[in-house]
């Protein structure tokens, strides 16, 4: 099992990302606030995590170890596979993944796209008591927008990985954008939870 990996940046897209190890590319599938703290040609380590299927192997990498513990932890759910783990886990950090679970809060695990209110039951079920393995963590270093338009298109991008059309991903920018005004330091993964849970309400 690849557990980490250390190398140079050589691509960065809105939730993938390509680490040079030694000479060797290594491309993994990430959340939009970590693929947003990633910068080209700069040094990196990401936590991992190796799916193996019959006819495929995909990397997954997190900034944090937290994020990926709970995106294998969810994954051990039933009817949750790698895709839906990552929008989980781009949601909800480990600490709130553990609160949301414990307490059976529904709504909050409802706020993932690909989550109905069944689907969230059977997560509490299934997780209830394994999600207290999860550290009590804010879920790792995110990344501070350095303009108006950089986390604007950071946000819209990882809305429309996850399944957002562009009109959605606009609003919910236009939505979260007094958070920005208040606080320009505000993480990407705090914009992208809160634009997140806007749509959800909609």
């Amino acid at each position: 099992m690849i557990q980490q990996l250390r190398g140079t940046v050589i691509e960065a897209g809105a939730t993938t990302f390509t680490l040079d190890v030694a000479g060797v590319g290594f491309k993994a599938w990430t959340t939009p606030a970590t693929a947003a703290g990633l910068r080209l040609g700069e040094p990196t380590t990401v936590h991992t995590s190796l799916v193996v299927r019959e006819d495929s192997m995909t990397l997954f990498g997190f900034d944090d170890p937290g994020e990926r513990d709970a995106f294998e932890l969810v994954q051990t759910a039933s009817g949750v596979g790698p895709k839906l783990a990552v929008a989980i886990v781009s949601v909800l950090s480990p600490t709130e993944l553990r609160r949301a679970v414990s307490s059976e809060d529904l709504a909050k695990l409802c706020s993932v796209p690909g989550i109905g209110r069944k689907g969230a039951q059977k997560l509490v079920i299934e997780l209830k008591e394994k999600v207290l393995l999860l550290a009590e963590t804010a879920g790792g270093a995110e990344a501070v927008p350095e303009t108006t338009e950089a986390w604007r298109e950071q946000v819209s991008e990882g809305l429309q990985s996850l399944g957002w059309s562009a009109r959605d991903a606009a609003a919910a920018c236009d939505n979260v954008a007094h958070l920005v005004e208040a606080e320009p330091s505000t993480p990407i993964g705090s914009l992208m939870r809160s634009a997140l849970n806007s749509l959800a309400k909609r």
